[in-house]
């Protein structure tokens, strides 16, 4: 049994936040901006976000005592993270608003699943099929075709849990260094670019959708996200769309990011490039960073208000926008950009850089000319 999910917060009231990384972090500074108070739910002691709040609770998600403290503490729960433990969201749930709520989870947390609800709204994704052994991965390639990409149904992010497979791979090595009892294969799309839209929805059903976004990858990760993404306009009006058509069958509370791929047309074709949907992060974004300084509203801001009950902010980007994230080592140089034109400079406080690790970014606004 869960508490009703409808809630209209009044400042001063406490907002619950499962994850203490650089997104918990950020949360919480746009809901301090607003008059709120944060409370942080983290297994990490050294976690970011428990420098910006007041109040924090350091313990295992498996920790059902200290499940029900935070949740009598807070008016509000949500989440910087999509892997959020079930047994924990239920602990929450029967207890407190939990936003967006879990039943999106169950969606988003297994890749196939993810799939199967894009594919029933008639949304395009790349062909995609089922393998749970190394025979069910020779049948989803015999459906799919090579090359492909076979990725872990649960837990993967910035490359972790996938690979891709070629003609001529060792199908039985694949499958044991990937490591899991269910996988996804699906098909290798040779796209033009990749490009997300940051979408806030409303309990009223309200949605506004930023500027879509263009994003470069290096080593799976996300290096640099430019506002607006070179698309036509009639193009980024379909991706805004995709968007606000998965966030209202999602019945969805906050900010979500949904993750595409420009394909171009095929030769002879007159109808222009196409959109596969390639992923949903229930939550605030890593390409979205870049509204925090380029947009009348950041993606942490509204969605502070969005599962506050709070009205939806209209953004307004300030100009072309560019945001870089400081990888690994990259932190190291910060000072260099101090003075660049336009740019400010967010470190997250991770201690001592690690490859692969999103230790900071940048983000530079170029206004645009009147």
């Amino acid at each position: 049994m869960t508490v009703s999910n409808q809630a209209r917060l009044k400042p001063g009231d406490s907002i619950g936040i499962l994850g203490g990384g650089q997104l918990g972090r950020m949360l919480a500074m746009a809901a301090s901006r607003l008059g709120f108070r944060c409370q942080v739910f983290s297994p990490d002691p050294d976690a970011p976000a428990f420098d910006v709040v007041q109040n924090a609770t350091c313990a295992e998600y498996a920790d059902v005592e200290a499940l029900e403290l935070f949740a009598n503490d807070v008016d509000v729960i949500t989440y910087e993270f999509e892997n959020v433990p079930a047994a924990a969201a239920m602990v929450l749930a029967a207890r407190r608003p939990v936003l967006p709520e879990y039943k999106v989870l169950e969606t988003t947390q297994d890749r196939l699943a993810e799939k199967d609800f894009v594919t029933r709204l008639g949304i395009g994704t790349a062909a995609y099929a089922d393998a749970s052994s190394v025979d069910g991965l020779r049948a989803a390639i015999a459906r799919v075709g090579l090359p492909a990409v076979i990725k872990t149904r649960r837990f993967g992010y910035d490359g972790k849990g996938q690979a891709i497979i070629r003609d001529g791979d060792d199908l039985q090595r694949v499958w044991i260094d990937l490591a899991t009892r269910s996988a996804i294969l699906e098909a290798f799309i040779p796209f033009e670019r990749e490009i997300s839209v940051i979408a806030a929805r409303g309990a009223d059903g309200h949605v506004e959708c930023f500027d879509v976004t263009e994003n470069k990858h290096g080593d799976h990760i996300l290096k640099v996200s430019r506002v607006p993404a070179a698309i036509s306009d009639e193009l980024a009006a379909q991706a805004r769309g995709i968007a606000e058509t998965i966030a209202n069958a999602m019945n969805y509370v906050g900010v979500l990011a949904v993750e595409m791929f420009v394909v171009p047309s095929t030769q002879g074709s007159t109808s222009g490039p196409t959109l596969l949907v390639n992923e949903i992060a229930p939550r605030v974004h890593n390409s979205g960073h870049w509204t925090l300084d380029g947009a009348s509203i950041s993606q942490f801001e509204q969605h502070i208000r969005a599962i506050a009950g709070w009205p939806l902010g209209k953004p307004v980007r300030h100009g072309a926008v560019t945001m870089t994230n400081l990888i690994g080592n990259d932190v190291l140089a910060y000072e260099q950009w101090l003075t660049a034109p336009g740019a400010t400079v967010h470190l997250y406080r991770k201690g001592a850089p690690r490859s692969g690790r999103k230790m900071g970014h940048v983000t530079q606004v170029t206004p645009d000319r009147k």
